[in-house]
């Protein structure tokens, strides 16, 4: 964390470029290999060899989203894990990660060949285009598994340290597809067959490249032994990665509802059912090009600004926000006005084998994508309130579009026929950015009062670790209203020890430049919605991670009482550590909650209940253990008998214990 402190001091501008480039230069490369298949394919095939490519599609996302799901999952856990200088546990995530998205590989192929083109004709294939989505899946689907794990272990390799190697290795397997596509097509008269085959090579040299770095990690090691599957660490990866693969999920799931209705509608037009349907596929790969730059330019401002936001900067805050949306809207009006004046030239690069085709391509580009920086600004607002630990309302924004847009295509077409799928982008995405902009002019104005009331100069921080000596470390774990920060008083005074609760996070504030009311909010009642995305964000990670190295800070300054923050978790391992977990009956927590705080009873009973199921999810997270599981305790007792009697009943414990 201490390296982060240049996050609040360089010019904002310049740390935009630095982070966001690298981060759009990965996206769009990522997006080479489909791009440049329809190119070729269109050229070389015609567009039902589009429509094809087409019909494979949400199959191939499935797999992305997958490894995504265990490969960001991993680069999380592994950024933690050294951000706590917790390095052991890093082959395992590594391996594990590596092992989910292989096998996961297999399944999708298993059930893709089991199904055959039942399967197909479920999410879209014609009787025109079938024999050619037959002969494109068979030979992709066989490469799945591995570019799945080249997949995971690129995200890996850039939570290594590493991000130039992964993008070189995304580089050359694009480079190889695009040499490829034309010779495997045109030269050799392979067809579609030699697109698929030109992709398959590309991913494979890819994958071979990212293989070769596990010889060279610079934090890990891997042995056949890191391989066994753990599914206290897999649970975890899952965890930090589920935001990543509900992402291409939705993508999944309108391509797939879109399909069946172009299709359908198209069908009943003078188009037929080809045309809207390979229309649509090559309308998507222009979209998804502007679409990755956007999120490259948001997505890699998020270390930027969830630091700024946790060290209260707000101004510099504010000023990325109009930094992202400035260059968000610039580029995305260049697209769409180069998509609206000459459409022409983008549709004729994916192949113009039929004017009734490219008439209706034209038309519909310029309909789908008339808005696109509404999207894309939707997308980016979304992301930007992810980096600074809004995820309650940045999961549903960011899905708010998507959802939209499947609703009203189902709707339009009735009335407008098959473009009225088309037309449903700009609907979707007139009501996206209506609410997006009421959501986001709340958060400027809320920004506003808190840098007006955020001080400009630096608090004075007091002596916070305290003169010990050697000795035991007691941690105390307790439920909400049992009296555990009274009780773990009172053991210290018993002891002679200093206690520590507030101070862990005035000292992991002073470390990491972040807040003390931000780091201390990390599991407060406030939090509890949406636990699991909240707590896997970056600006999070960062506040959890200079926490804990309070902890072990407070721990090596000797012996001590420490109250809450999973410090019994972060301090494992050490042989002179006493965990303790507080727990009394609901009815006693409820008398002393609304004692201590002048609740309602019906107010305490949700205020336990709230508390609980934050520190429950807080040490589910940095642990992938039940924080109420007593086995994980030394000693687990029921305060009701009273708060002196408690703290009598652990003193007594330590002291047999210490002499044992």
């Amino acid at each position: 964390m201490e390296n982060n402190h240049y996050l609040a001091t360089e010019k904002v501008s310049k740390l935009l470029a630095q982070f966001a480039i690298p981060c759009i230069c990965s996206l769009v490369i990522s997006c080479l290999y489909n791009i440049v298949d329809q190119i070729f394919v269109g050229n070389g095939v015609g567009y039902l060899g589009n429509a094809a490519t087409g019909v494979i599609f949400p199959i191939t996302v499935i797999g992305w989203g997958m490894s995504l799901f265990f490969g960001d999952g991993a680069a999380a856990a592994l950024s933690m894990a050294l951000g706590r200088n917790e390095t052991e546990d890093i082959p395992k995530y590594v391996a594990n990660s590596i092992l989910g998205s292989f096998l996961s590989g297999l399944i999708i192929i298993a059930i893709s060949y089991g199904l055959g083109d039942r399967l197909l004709m479920m999410i879209g294939a014609t009787d025109a285009n079938l024999t050619l989505a037959h002969n494109y899946r068979f030979i992709i689907y066989a490469m799945m598994p591995l570019a799945m794990v080249q997949n995971t272990l690129a995200s890996v390799i850039r939570a290594d340290g590493s991000p130039r190697y992964a993008m070189g290795a995304m580089l050359v397997g694009a480079v190889i597809n695009i040499i490829g596509d034309p010779v495997a097509i045109f030269v050799l008269g392979m067809g579609i067959r030699g697109a698929a085959y030109a992709t398959i090579l590309g991913q494979f040299v890819s994958f071979s490249i990212c293989a070769f770095y596990l010889t060279r990690g610079k934090t890990f090691r891997l042995s056949p032994a890191s391989f066994r599957p753990e599914g206290a660490l897999l649970k975890r990866e899952m965890a930090l990665g589920t935001s990543s693969l509900f992402t291409q999920l939705s993508i999944v799931v309108i391509t797939v509802i879109n399909n069946i209705l172009l299709v359908k509608y198209g069908a009943q037009s003078v188009y037929g059912a080809d045309i809207p349907l390979a229309a649509f596929v090559v309308i998507m790969k222009l979209f998804q090009i502007v679409l990755n730059i956007a999120i490259g330019i948001a997505a890699g401002a998020q270390p930027i600004v969830g630091f700024n936001y946790g060290a209260k900067l707000y101004g510099r805050v504010k000023e990325l926000l109009r930094l992202i949306l400035k260059w968000t809207i610039i580029i995305c009006l260049i697209c769409t006005v180069l998509f609206e004046a000459i459409p022409h030239f983008f549709i004729n690069l994916f192949g113009t084998d039929s004017e009734l085709y490219t008439q209706f391509a034209v038309q519909c580009l310029r309909i789908y994508l008339s808005l696109i920086v509404f999207t894309c600004v939707q997308k980016v607002c979304a992301i930007f309130l992810q980096s600074i630990g809004h995820a309650k309302t940045s999961a549903p924004l960011s899905l708010l579009r998507d959802a939209l847009l499947i609703v009203i295509s189902l709707v339009a077409p009735l009335m407008l026929g098959v473009t009225g799928i088309f037309w449903a982008a700009p609907m979707a995405d007139i009501i996206a950015m209506a609410i997006t902009a009421l959501v986001m002019i709340r958060l400027w104005q809320e920004l506003c009062r808190q840098e007006s009331g955020a001080g400009n100069q630096p608090e004075t921080a007091p002596m916070l670790v305290q003169p010990s000596h050697q000795g035991t470390v007691i941690t105390i774990s307790r439920e909400h209203g049992s009296a555990g920060k009274r009780v773990g008083q009172l053991v210290a005074e018993k002891l002679g020890v200093p206690c520590y609760y507030k101070e862990m996070v005035a000292l992991a504030a002073q470390e990491s430049g972040l807040a003390k009311e931000f780091i201390s909010d990390i599991n407060s009642d406030e939090n509890a919605v949406m636990k699991t995305l909240y707590l896997s964000t970056n600006v999070i990670q960062s506040a959890i991670t200079a926490q804990d190295k309070a902890i072990k800070m407070i721990a090596d300054a000797g012996a001590c009482v420490i109250v809450g923050r999973a410090a019994d978790y972060v301090l494992r391992g050490r042989e002179n550590v006493i965990s303790v977990f507080i727990h009394a009956p609901k009815k006693y927590r409820v008398n002393k909650v609304m004692e201590m705080y002048g609740d309602t009873e019906t107010a305490a009973y949700k205020s336990i209940a709230r508390s609980d199921n934050a520190r429950a999810a807080y040490y589910k997270n940095i642990s992938g253990k039940e924080w109420s599981d007593t086995h994980s305790y030394h000693l687990s007792i029921d305060s009701s008998i009273g708060e002196v009697e408690t703290a009598d009943l652990i003193y007594e414990y330590i002291v047999r214990k210490m002499s044992v």
